[in-house]
């Protein structure tokens, strides 16, 4: 079981078999960036509807990485479940589909 998520058999994530880890290092990085922009417009006192604007930027940055996210993961460790069948493609089924549901609420 893995100690950090609690999940058995995910040592080898799909992001990291694609060798994207470094490119979602970076974009989460930039998003990093783009937040604590935002801190400091606050601090600033910035004009409002620019705070907006820039928050709206960092949303659609973050869905950007959790659409990729999601992407890799339905198919490299869903498809893979899904081939070896029973009770673990169940399992993998149901957390993409409760996945992309909270996608879909934030």
């Amino acid at each position: 079981m893995d100690e950090h998520t609690g999940h058995e058999g995910h040592a080898d994530h799909g992001y990291l078999h694609n060798k994207n880890k470094e490119a979602y290092l970076k974009r989460l990085k930039r998003i990093e960036g783009q937040v604590r922009g935002l801190q400091r417009m606050v601090e600033d006192e910035a004009y409002c509807i620019d705070i907006l604007t820039q928050v709206s930027a960092s949303t659609k940055a973050l869905q950007a990485v959790a659409l990729g996210l999601l992407d890799e993961h339905l198919g490299h460790c869903v498809a893979g479940a899904v081939q070896n069948g029973g009770a673990e493609a169940d399992e993998k089924l149901a957390e993409a589909s409760a996945a992309i549901a909270r996608l879909v609420r934030s």
